[in-house]
């Protein structure tokens, strides 16, 4: 990976950080379970959905919108990225 797609994956990290703890008052591992440590629902996820397609410009359909790709702050990075690259 360069240069510029670490500062990528990391300026998505951080926004997605931000974005979850203004929406939940705490702070967040970016690989910590964001469901099984806060008790995050499916409808918290949905939220998640529309703000990564909105604030990153993406489409999440399909098989993409599984659960797992939604657990972890990392997991969110990586769906990101890869469906930037698919553009």
């Amino acid at each position: 990976m360069n240069n510029q797609a670490e500062q990528d994956r990391a300026t998505v990290e951080q926004g997605v950080l931000r974005f979850l703890e203004a929406q939940t008052k705490r702070t967040w591992d970016p690989t910590a379970d964001l469901f099984a440590a806060g008790g995050l629902s499916s409808l918290f996820a949905m939220q998640l959905v529309v703000h990564l397609e909105q604030t990153y410009a993406i489409s999440i359909r399909g098989k993409d919108l599984r659960l797992d790709n939604f657990r972890t702050v990392a997991n969110m990075v990586e769906l990101v990225d890869r469906l930037r690259g698919d553009r």
